[in-house]
């Protein structure tokens, strides 16, 4: 569905209520737009910023109908609602990112298939359907390898490591999904992890952000640092032309990341593609003091049809961004009363281990 630019006062509809969408809401509240937020958990934190809300699971057709008459455009906090969801959303009001681009990155083996299709590398990989497929996955990638869930993964859940032939049985390690479709994928001995957020207009303007390095404690994202420490200015550079060639070839609007390992060996620096999230995207979170547009305020100009903001950091500064998770929310006080750091807290009740429950985001004293 063709869209033209919304117009101040119009309604934008988010499926998904968690910290993404409440800030998307936030981010379009500032440019006099309202918001609808669908989503299945009655205590979703977007909820409590949105003009509207519809609380209903994603497989509810009259609720998911009456969602998207009721709004001018649409778009998605996450990536893992069904593709017949995202059709029927997209009968009645434009759908942006679009249906395809989620379908193509929801699915592992599609994603990487997709990305190898445009000569960018990834991690070897194999599709594994049965325990005899894992065997000859194994012995065409090798060890260690990681064998993973091809949907529904995301903060390591979904996946294991497997380093030695004397792990287990392949019967018993396949037996530990559950039948899911799998994919096995070689380890890369990566120097650390980096991404680049990035945004595609309607017009197919296409600003990022810059690359940024990612640390992650227990699977989930604890720090991301910017500028990456000694990163080489022709590998930040490839970083966009990856994430710009990917935005292209998906014929993408809105934000996306593209998550990559940083190799540093005898050749010099290179980078390894792991995957696209087609969302704004926790390591983005930095850009809300730290870039002159954040990534959600990009989000909602790209799907609004407007013209993209600009990317560059606050000042030439360094930011890094943590991540509050768990109880580690606990310290708000401490952090409000730290000069220069900027607390967001999201608004969820219990504050479970593993649960990201806020971020703070410090620009520091350096430029580049």
């Amino acid at each position: 569905m063709t869209a033209k630019p919304l117009a101040p006062g119009s309604t934008l509809g988010i499926v998904g209520g968690g910290q993404l969408g409440r800030m998307i809401a936030l981010a379009a509240a500032n440019y006099g737009l309202k918001v609808h937020v669908f989503a299945p958990d009655a205590d979703s934190p977007a909820f409590d910023v949105a003009a509207a809300a519809t609380c209903a699971a994603y497989d509810d057709g009259e609720a998911l109908t009456r969602f998207a008459q009721s709004v001018e455009a649409i778009t998605y906090e996450f990536e893992n609602i069904p593709r017949e969801t995202a059709d029927l959303l997209a009968r009645h009001a434009p759908l942006h990112p679009s249906a395809d681009a989620l379908s193509t990155t929801q699915d592992r083996l599609s994603e990487k298939s997709f990305i190898n299709g445009l000569g960018i590398p990834t991690a070897p990989f194999r599709q594994v359907d049965t325990p005899d497929d894992l065997a000859r996955a194994l012995d065409a990638i090798g060890l260690p390898a990681v064998l993973k869930t091809r949907r529904f993964g995301y903060d390591g859940k979904g996946q294991r490591i497997i380093r030695t032939a004397a792990e287990g049985d392949r019967n018993a390690i396949f037996a530990e999904f559950g039948g899911a479709p799998l994919i096995l994928e070689g380890f890369v001995p990566f120097e650390c992890e980096v991404s680049v957020v990035a945004a595609r207009g309607q017009d197919g303007s296409f600003a990022a952000f810059d690359l940024c390095q990612n640390e992650h404690r227990d699977h989930i994202l604890a720090l991301t640092q910017v500028p990456v420490p000694g990163l080489a200015p022709e590998t930040a550079e490839a970083a966009v032309e990856i994430a710009r060639r990917i935005a292209e070839a998906l014929d993408y609007v809105g934000v996306l990341a593209v998550e990559m390992f940083l190799v540093r060996d005898e050749a010099g620096e290179r980078l390894i593609v792991n995957e696209i999230a087609p969302r704004v995207h926790n390591s983005g979170h930095w850009t809300i003091e730290g870039a002159l547009t954040s990534q959600f305020a990009q989000h909602v100009r790209a799907v609004c049809g407007w013209p993209l903001g600009e990317a560059a950091r606050t000042g030439g500064l360094a930011v890094e961004m943590r991540n509050l998770i768990g109880r580690e929310a606990g310290d708000w006080q401490a952090i409000l009363a730290e000069p220069g750091a900027h607390l967001h807290l999201y608004g969820k009740g219990e504050a479970r281990a593993g649960r990201k429950m806020g971020h703070v985001t410090r620009l520091l004293p350096r430029a580049d």
